[in-house]
């Protein structure tokens, strides 16, 4: 093979790869969009408010792990955004949630392949702690600015006074929603890898 059709070899392996991504950031836009619609514990609150429990976080930082921060990130966004589109209490928080869901993947996706380099270990501890740090870091991102940016989202932009009696609810639903999200993740990505790495896949997500 000369190098014109390397060249050219090379270019249409980065094509399928860049579309393979492309259709799995939607098939995890679509798991966490069922995820966090059907199988969610919803908890109303004073003021018309609810919180809920829910896997959909673990649906975004599983993403990441496999596909990259902003693949990831951007598959749990966009079906968790939807999610908040069709539900009536959620509908205006649709915004806040798009961009705190990437953020979880841009961390978790930073944490495990910049600095864990996951994708080029076959050490399985290695992989592990990373896995598990990336998630840890994601989703404590979480569970930090997603009560303060909604306590400010609520009081500033849609003016609710009872933003301050919410507040502990939703550190508190978030807070378990980490812990849940953060050991569902890990349990699946590990054999989820090998499984990839059988079947020739895992180098199309690299």
């Amino acid at each position: 093979m000369n190098a014109n059709h390397k060249v050219a070899a090379g270019g249409r392996a980065g094509s399928d790869r860049y579309v393979y991504k492309l259709a799995l950031t939607g098939l995890f836009a679509a798991l966490s969009y069922v995820v966090f619609t059907f199988l969610q514990v919803k908890i109303t609150l004073p003021g018309g408010d609810a919180t809920s429990i829910h896997l959909g976080n673990a649906v975004c930082v599983l993403g990441a792990l496999l596909l990259g921060g902003f693949y990831g990130g951007l598959g749990g966004a966009i079906g968790m955004s939807i999610g908040d589109l069709f539900d009536p209490v959620y509908v205006a928080y649709a915004p806040k949630t798009f961009i705190l869901k990437l953020c979880i993947g841009l961390i978790t996706g930073f944490v495990a392949h910049r600095l864990g380099r996951i994708n080029d270990s076959t050490d399985k501890g290695h992989i592990y702690r990373y896995v598990l740090a990336a998630s840890v870091c994601g989703l404590l991102f979480n569970v930090i600015f997603d009560p303060l940016v909604g306590y400010y989202y609520k009081l500033l932009i849609m003016g609710k006074p009872v933003a301050e009696l919410v507040l502990a609810w939703n550190v508190a639903s978030t807070s378990i929603n980490a812990v849940i999200s953060t050991i569902a993740a890990v349990v699946v990505y590990m054999p989820l890898r090998s499984v990839l790495k059988r079947s020739g896949l895992f180098e199309m997500i690299r």
